[in-house]
């Protein structure tokens, strides 16, 4: 089993807590760098939604 199978498994049935999870540890690195490498972390975020399968909070769009 996998690092990221065991975190899939251990996120199973929280997904809401894991996509507002990966939308604030996005902002706290885009606050931290000025913003200078948003997109970067928006595909970043993008990519961890898709593993983990979590839907993007719509109440935080990304930012262009």
């Amino acid at each position: 089993m996998s690092f990221m199978d065991k975190i899939k498994g251990m996120l199973k049935g929280h997904e809401d807590m894991a996509g507002k999870g990966i939308d604030k540890g996005g902002d706290q690195i885009d606050q931290r760098t000025g913003n200078k490498y948003r997109s970067q972390v928006d595909t970043g975020q993008d990519k961890l939604r898709d593993e983990f399968g979590t839907p993007r909070d719509p109440g935080n769009p990304p930012q262009a």
